[in-house]
This record gives structure tokens, sequence and C-alpha cells, in this order.
């Protein structure tokens, strides 16, 4: 397993061209003995997500961001797939509502972070709102840049009161998506998830690069950090997601609540 420091993101000389889509650097043996292994970190996650509910002081929010297909709902099927339903939430980000448009666009964003307790992830976020706008030219340069500082400043007031944050970017190539976007025309049971629209985004994949490269460079902070996930390999992915928050999790000191003096002297007959 890489030291998983190299995939964290210095802002002061970054490009996506400097990592590699296809690495397979956090896959170790046969398909059998990598799945053993996001066996093993679900549970241990599941076991700590466990005393984060319990203790009901901190918070996680995990970002998920990626170009289509990037995998980022198959990322939650994985990494989470032992974890027990109380105390973890999904929320995911589609085209916002007219009543969202009606306020700031961090509005809705601000209702569906964690409470007390409590780890969220978000398909998608507050970052399509300096990703798909900037490259549609919905809103100008000057007012991306003031969006780059609100959000590094809303994401502050998160940490600042409790959440840690860990945003990773599902990096994959492509040919990798054309690959993805094939498979759902070609299997039936997929083809629900094929969106004609996402054949005009495509187009864009030059200007989408770009604006991901900006916003994660402008954003990648010393509370709110971003990962660069090498993504062509759904394996390496949720392996390499699942030890980063692993890793975050044993480093926030969580304990079940001390049991209650009143408690040790209760008889249950």
């Amino acid at each position: 397993m890489a030291n998983l420091d190299k995939y964290r993101v210095n802002p002061k000389k970054f490009s996506l061209k400097d990592f590699d889509t296809k690495d397979k650097t956090e896959r170790n043996g046969s398909k059998e003995e990598n799945e053993a292994a996001l066996y093993e970190l679900a549970t241990e996650i599941n076991a700590l997500q466990d005393i984060l509910h319990a203790e009901g002081k901190k918070k996680v929010l995990l970002i998920l961001q990626g170009m289509d297909t990037s995998g980022k709902d198959g990322t939650v099927r994985h990494v989470f797939k032992e974890t027990d339903p109380l105390g973890i939430r999904l929320a995911s980000f589609k085209a916002p509502s007219g009543e969202e448009l009606a306020h700031d666009y961090l509005w809705r964003v601000h209702q569906q972070v964690p409470k007390a307790g409590e780890l969220v992830i978000f398909n998608r976020s507050h970052y399509e709102d300096v990703l798909i706008v900037k490259v549609h030219n919905w809103i100008d340069e000057a007012e991306c840049k003031r969006r780059y500082a609100q959000i590094n400043d809303f994401e502050r007031l998160l940490t600042e009161t409790g959440t840690t944050i860990i945003k990773c970017f599902l990096h994959i190539s492509k040919q990798e998506q054309k690959k993805r976007l094939q498979e759902r025309l070609d299997n039936p049971d997929k083809t629900w998830k094929f969106n004609p629209g996402d054949l005009e985004e495509r187009k864009l994949w030059p200007d989408y690069t770009d604006a991901y490269e900006q916003a994660i460079k402008a954003t990648s902070t010393v509370h709110a950090p971003w990962y660069i996930v090498p993504a062509d390999s759904k394996t390496n992915r949720n392996l390499l997601i699942s030890r980063l928050l692993l890793n975050t999790l044993k480093k926030m000191d969580l304990n079940y609540p001390p049991v209650p003096e009143a408690f040790k002297s209760i008889v249950i007959d």
C-alpha cells in the first residue's frame, strides 16, 4: 500500500497530469485478496462509525466529485457495504430547484451537512457551482474566483465547528469513460443509467478538466484538502477511498460515552 499523502493535493504545484488515472497502487494480489481487503476495511469503518455515532460530538463529511461514470455511486456501495445505516447519510446534488435558485448557491448545501455524530457522503456537492456553471459560461471568471473564496470560508466554518472534511476527486480517463458509457448502452440492466446528455458534456472534456484543475487548486486547504483518486480501476478507487476514510476516523480519537455512575448500580430482574 502506498503512502496516502501522495494523493493529497499540494496547491502550490498541482496538475491533474501528474496523477495517472490507471494507477493501481492500492491493489495487492488476486481479485479475491483485494475483495477480502475491502471487506476488512469496510468492517473497520463500520466499527469506528458506530463510535462516532454513539459519541455524538464529531462530524465527518466525505465529498465525492468526478466526471460522469467516475464511480461515485459505486464508491458508496462498496466503501459502506458493511456500515450500519444508523448515523450515515447520503446527499446527492442534481440541478437546483426553483426554490434553491431563489437562495444563494450554498443554501441547499448547508442544509445537508452532517450533524453531531453523523457521517455524510456528498455525491456531487457545492463544487458543481464552480464546475458546470463555469464550463457553460453561466458565471464569469470574477464570479468564479469569488465562489472559490466563499467555498473556502464555508468549509473553514464547518471544520471550526467540528466537521472533518475529506474531498475526493475520482480521476478517470476519457477512454475509460467511453468504455463505461458503452457498457450502459450494451447492458439492459444498466441502460437506465444512460443519459444522452452525457455525450454532450463529454464533448467538453478539456473544459471540465481545466475547471476541475482550477477549482481543486484554489480550494485544497489545510482544513479541507483534496485527494486525487485514480479511478480507472474500480477496485483501486474503492480501496484508496476506504483507506483515506479509515485513517481519518482513526485520527479523530473517537470514544464511546462513559458509563453513567447511576447505571453501574442498576440490577435488572
